[in-house]
Parts: structure tokens; C-alpha cells; sequence
């Protein structure tokens, strides 16, 4: 194996800016910000937008999709209750 062609993977804190939210992993991002973490150890910190504790799926917070109202929709849009077999596109009558 080739020297001095990897990256240093080394402890890194990622902090989620929207949700406060910060855990210690190890990584090969580089960052020129650092912080103290819980053991009292400085290590480089890498701000991120979003993570598990802030996106929508994680959360629970996603949109849900109202499938019961687009059916309902639908059958009145398009007839009833399913009655009206044979009488699809192209049925003449």
C-alpha cells in the first residue's frame, strides 16, 4: 500500500446547527474549528444542516400523505363505490 495517499481518519464532532444536536464520531473531514467535548478533549468540529435528530424521517415530523381523502376524491370524481363494472373506458352503453 502507497504512503501518504490516505486521508487522517481521526475523532470528529459533528454538530447538526438546527437542532443543537452534536455526536463525536471518526471521520476524514477536516474542519479549522474546534470544540471540548464531554471528556475534555478538543476535537476538530464539522457543522452540518441536518442529521437524524432534525430530519422530517427521523423525526416522526414528516408530511404525511392523505391517501384516505385522495381515494374519496377519486370515487367522486370518477364514480361510486366500484358498482359500475363493465362500464370502464370504452364501454359502450
Amino acid at each position: 500500500m502507497q504512503q501518504d495517499k490516505h486521508p487522517e481518519y481521526r475523532p470528529v464532532v459533528f454538530r447538526d446547527r438546527s437542532a443543537g444536536y452534536a455526536f463525536l464520531t471518526r471521520s476524514t473531514a477536516t474542519s479549522d474549528r474546534t470544540i471540548v467535548w464531554d471528556d475534555g478533549e478538543t476535537y476538530p468540529v464539522v457543522e452540518v444542516e441536518i442529521s437524524s435528530e432534525s430530519h422530517p424521517f427521523y423525526t416522526g415530523k414528516a408530511r404525511t400523505v392523505d391517501s384516505e381523502g385522495r381515494v374519496a376524491r377519486f370515487e367522486r370524481r370518477y364514480g361510486g363505490e366500484g358498482g359500475d363494472e363493465g362500464q370502464g373506458v370504452g364501454a359502450s352503453g
